[in-house]
């Protein structure tokens, strides 16, 4: 019983596979060109993105800043200076000050040790 299952089974699942449409990959050359536009061009996304933030803008308007100045002068930036912009932006820290972090272990460190003792 368990092999007319089997078999069965097996000539659905090879119906179905001849059946299913065949996708065919097509693969090409890009050119260095095209490559280094893309990776410069995803480098102004971010540096679009950072000014768009409600706290940078905030903080080029406090010094007299027009924020469409800025992206204009964005625009027209060199593919170099936008890659050096994109990469001092992505190593900034994400989060706030870890000093805080080191201040809350230390005081649960404290805490659970007086615990303990007891």
């Amino acid at each position: 019983m368990k092999s007319v299952w089997a078999r069965t089974l097996c000539r659905l699942l090879m119906v179905l596979m001849v059946w299913s449409p065949m996708q065919l990959a097509n693969a090409g050359m890009i050119g260095t060109d095209q490559a280094a536009s893309v990776a410069t061009q995803a480098d102004r996304d971010t540096l679009f993105q950072f000014l768009g933030r409600s706290d940078v803008t905030s903080q080029l308007q406090s010094l007299g800043i027009d924020p469409a100045t800025v992206k204009g002068r964005v625009a027209a930036m060199t593919d170099q200076e936008v890659q050096s912009l994109a990469d001092k932006i992505h190593s900034m820290p994400a989060g706030g000050d870890s000093g805080a972090i080191l201040l809350l272990i230390v005081i649960g460190v404290v805490v659970w040790w007086i615990w303990f003792r007891r």
